[in-house]
């Protein structure tokens, strides 16, 4: 569509808009409120406004705009949103996944010389161009199922040079997919098994190396770690984080995975995000809901891993956020299909649809502090997807196979 030209596309036989809801605490599904028999105007990339179809009709005819009019069944809902994914890497680990379910461990694994050591040897080999086209296929594909907004970490390099293919691969990519992808530095991973020093050293070399670098090139503005035994202590992450603040980068943590240590930091530094959650105890979910700090459930790595879910709903009723990804990764997330583990987790945490909806639109937009899209609304970025239906509520009542038949992204007919 041009810059400036209009387009109006319905009627929806029912609109969820997202817009105007709490971004903190539970949400009943009443608060949704259908737009029955809607449309969307949309002006170059953005929303101009959105009504009843048979009003926007005169409107679009006054601002001699494009209509394209619709003769299904179909439900619009925002563009989805992916706030956490490792889709930059090469490699697989279909034999962690043998050796997970025949009964050994996370890091049992690891420290058998599976794990992330594993992807990142094979994500070293592959060159740039070959990250580039990996990368693409797969946001090409969550492009396809709706997710028009991808966060993508590095993490699968660990070392200077490494972490610098990964970032400008990811950047590279976003510049050839309709999807935005919104990179995140993660090189304190893990520890790299071929480096010769401390935890320390390591992250006082990146900080030092690599985040003038990333600063020069524009590559994020964004740095994660992960708070872990096997990976990084807290007390190790500290004066790291401190070096990130000061250059002023945001923070998210991958935070109480397996032990409740991140979601502390996370808070101290006001982080935009802390993820994973599965170890989250009372106090650290009292800690969040009294912070600023977004909650990211990863259902994917608790299907993958065989371990509880992140407490979802004792977050939201502690008065939290809550937002949801994939963390689709070679090791523990590699399904990848953010709607079905949304559904899932939804049924084993007794999520409303409009907590579910919301954890994968407008509050996973807050999570990454994209707050020009998540809500169909005047203003924002035209991304909306349709599904083929005339009930909302079948979306996640088909647990992921009901699949969009229509995506668009920033005014643009994508799929």
């Amino acid at each position: 569509m041009e810059k400036n030209s209009f387009l109006l596309i319905g009627p929806f036989r029912q609109l969820i808009t997202m817009a105007d809801l709490s971004p903190k605490g539970p949400l009943k599904d009443e608060v949704l409120q259908p737009i029955m028999e809607a449309g969307i105007l949309a002006k170059g990339e953005y929303i101009y406004q959105v009504s009843a179809f048979s009003e926007l009709v005169i409107k679009a005819k006054e601002l001699n705009a494009e209509i394209i009019e619709l003769n299904e069944d179909v439900v619009a809902l925002p563009g989805f949103i992916d706030a956490h994914t490792h889709i930059c890497f090469a490699g697989s680990r279909a034999n962690d996944y043998a050796m997970r379910n025949a009964g050994k461990s996370y890091l049992e694994i690891a420290a058998a010389g599976g794990g992330i050591w594993d992807t990142v040897q094979h994500t070293r080999k592959a060159s740039a161009e070959d990250l580039i086209a990996l990368t693409l296929q797969r946001a090409n594909r969550h492009l396809q199922e709706g997710i028009t907004t991808i966060e993508v970490k590095s993490g699968y390099g660990l070392s200077v040079a490494e972490e610098l293919k990964i970032l400008r691969a990811i950047k590279r990519t976003n510049e050839q997919t309709a999807a935005d992808l919104i990179s995140t530095c993660l090189a304190a991973h893990i520890l790299p098994k071929d480096y010769h020093g401390a935890h320390k050293d390591y992250l006082q070399e990146i900080a030092q190396q690599l985040f003038p670098a990333i600063i020069e090139e524009q590559l994020t503005n964004r740095i994660d770690a992960f708070i872990e035994e096997g990976a990084f202590s807290a007390d190790q992450i500290i004066p790291y984080f401190t070096s990130a603040k000061e250059a002023g980068f945001h923070i998210t943590v991958h935070a109480d995975q397996f032990y409740p240590s991140g979601s502390a930091i996370a808070v101290q530094f006001d982080a935009v995000s802390a993820d994973h959650l599965e170890a989250s105890g009372e106090k650290e979910i009292k800690l969040l809901a009294q912070s600023t700090v977004v909650p990211v459930a990863l259902p994917g790595a608790s299907i993958g891993l065989g371990v509880a879910f992140a407490p979802a709903r004792s977050l939201l009723d502690a008065g939290a956020s809550l937002a949801i990804a994939s963390d689709w990764n070679p090791g523990s997330a590699p399904m990848g299909d953010l709607l079905t583990q949304a559904a899932i987790l939804g049924t084993f945490q007794k999520l409303s649809n409009a907590e579910v909806l919301a954890a994968i639109t407008y509050r996973a937009a807050h999570s990454l502090q994209c707050n020009d899209r998540g809500r169909i609304k005047e203003g924002l970025l035209a991304d909306f997807i349709l599904f083929p239906t005339n009930n909302y509520q079948e979306i996640l009542y088909h647990q992921g196979r009901l699949k969009p038949i229509q995506v668009w992204k920033r005014g643009r007919l994508i799929v």
